[in-house]
Protein backbone atom coordinates (compact mmCIF):
# COMPACT_ATOMS: atom_id res chain seq x y z
CA UNK A 1 0.00 0.00 0.00
CA UNK A 2 1.21 3.23 -0.95
CA UNK A 3 1.98 5.46 1.74
CA UNK A 4 0.13 8.95 2.50
CA UNK A 5 1.95 11.94 1.34
CA UNK A 6 2.28 13.38 4.61
CA UNK A 7 4.24 11.15 5.52
CA UNK A 8 6.92 11.46 2.27
CA UNK A 9 9.74 13.29 3.15
CA UNK A 10 10.24 16.18 0.80
CA UNK A 11 13.10 14.37 -0.54
CA UNK A 12 11.21 11.32 -1.50
CA UNK A 13 8.31 13.52 -2.94
CA UNK A 14 10.83 15.13 -4.97
CA UNK A 15 12.22 11.23 -5.83
CA UNK A 16 8.85 10.03 -6.97
CA UNK A 17 8.39 13.61 -9.25
CA UNK A 18 11.38 12.54 -10.87
CA UNK A 19 10.39 8.43 -11.28
CA UNK A 20 7.03 9.28 -12.59
CA UNK A 21 8.21 12.52 -14.69
CA UNK A 22 10.64 9.79 -17.11
CA UNK A 23 8.28 7.12 -17.00
CA UNK A 24 5.69 8.90 -18.68
CA UNK A 25 7.80 11.78 -20.48
CA UNK A 26 5.30 12.77 -23.35
CA UNK A 27 3.91 16.11 -21.16
CA UNK A 28 7.58 17.12 -20.99
CA UNK A 29 8.67 16.76 -24.50
CA UNK A 30 10.08 19.72 -25.53
CA UNK A 31 10.21 22.04 -22.54
CA UNK A 32 13.66 23.01 -21.48
CA UNK A 33 13.88 24.48 -18.51
CA UNK A 34 14.77 24.78 -14.55
CA UNK A 35 12.31 25.10 -12.29
CA UNK A 36 13.53 25.84 -8.35
CA UNK A 37 11.77 25.18 -5.34
CA UNK A 38 12.35 27.02 -2.04
CA UNK A 39 10.84 24.85 0.38
CA UNK A 40 10.89 26.21 3.95
CA UNK A 41 10.34 24.77 7.57
CA UNK A 42 11.43 21.84 9.12
CA UNK A 43 12.37 20.11 5.79
CA UNK A 44 13.19 23.12 4.23
CA UNK A 45 15.26 22.60 1.28
CA UNK A 46 16.23 24.11 -2.55
CA UNK A 47 15.26 21.30 -5.11
CA UNK A 48 15.79 22.35 -8.76
CA UNK A 49 13.00 20.28 -11.29
CA UNK A 50 15.05 20.18 -14.72
CA UNK A 51 13.20 19.25 -17.85
CA UNK A 52 14.92 18.86 -20.80
CA UNK A 53 15.01 16.46 -24.23
CA UNK A 54 12.06 15.16 -22.74
CA UNK A 55 13.78 13.83 -19.29
CA UNK A 56 13.32 15.19 -15.43
CA UNK A 57 16.43 15.58 -13.42
CA UNK A 58 15.47 16.48 -9.80
CA UNK A 59 18.90 18.08 -8.06
CA UNK A 60 19.40 19.40 -4.13
CA UNK A 61 21.03 23.31 -4.38
CA UNK A 62 21.05 25.51 -6.68
CA UNK A 63 23.70 23.91 -9.90
CA UNK A 64 21.90 26.07 -12.44
CA UNK A 65 20.17 29.34 -13.40
CA UNK A 66 16.57 28.75 -12.33
CA UNK A 67 14.13 30.36 -14.93
CA UNK A 68 11.05 30.22 -12.21
CA UNK A 69 11.71 30.08 -8.58
CA UNK A 70 8.96 29.20 -6.07
CA UNK A 71 8.99 29.49 -2.52
CA UNK A 72 6.77 27.99 -0.26
CA UNK A 73 6.47 25.74 3.24
CA UNK A 74 7.27 22.20 3.34
CA UNK A 75 3.27 21.33 4.46
CA UNK A 76 2.16 23.30 1.49
CA UNK A 77 3.99 21.87 -0.82
CA UNK A 78 2.72 18.39 -0.32
CA UNK A 79 -0.93 20.13 -0.36
CA UNK A 80 -0.16 21.12 -3.67
CA UNK A 81 0.95 17.55 -4.95
CA UNK A 82 -2.46 16.03 -4.06
CA UNK A 83 -4.13 18.75 -5.37
CA UNK A 84 -5.61 19.65 -1.93
CA UNK A 85 -4.16 23.71 -2.29
CA UNK A 86 -4.74 25.39 -5.54
CA UNK A 87 -1.49 27.03 -7.06
CA UNK A 88 -3.50 30.37 -7.88
CA UNK A 89 -4.97 30.37 -4.35
CA UNK A 90 -1.79 29.49 -2.69
CA UNK A 91 -0.34 32.50 -5.04
CA UNK A 92 -3.02 34.82 -3.63
CA UNK A 93 -2.73 33.61 -0.20
CA UNK A 94 0.72 34.43 -0.01
CA UNK A 95 1.47 30.50 0.70
CA UNK A 96 3.59 30.68 -2.44
CA UNK A 97 5.91 33.20 -3.66
CA UNK A 98 7.18 32.92 -7.32
CA UNK A 99 10.14 34.77 -8.70
CA UNK A 100 10.64 35.02 -12.54
CA UNK A 101 8.25 33.59 -15.36
CA UNK A 102 5.09 33.64 -13.33
CA UNK A 103 3.93 31.73 -16.82
CA UNK A 104 6.31 29.26 -16.14
CA UNK A 105 4.85 28.62 -12.77
CA UNK A 106 1.09 28.40 -14.51
CA UNK A 107 2.63 25.07 -16.85
CA UNK A 108 3.97 23.60 -13.87
CA UNK A 109 0.92 23.29 -12.19
CA UNK A 110 -0.75 22.29 -15.33
CA UNK A 111 1.83 19.56 -16.17
CA UNK A 112 2.28 17.92 -12.91
CA UNK A 113 -1.85 17.44 -12.78
CA UNK A 114 -1.27 15.23 -15.49
CA UNK A 115 0.40 12.84 -13.25
CA UNK A 116 -1.75 10.93 -11.12
CA UNK A 117 -0.90 11.89 -7.33
CA UNK A 118 -3.92 10.43 -6.06
CA UNK A 119 -2.20 7.10 -5.39
CA UNK A 120 0.10 9.09 -2.57
CA UNK A 121 -2.90 10.48 -1.05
Amino acid sequence: MAKNIKDYTVEEAWNEIEKNLNEDPKPIEGMNVVYQYDISGDEGETYQLHLSEGKAKVEKGTPAEADCTLQMSAEDFKEMLVGKLNGTAAFMSGKLKVKGNIGLAMKLENLLRQYDTSQYE
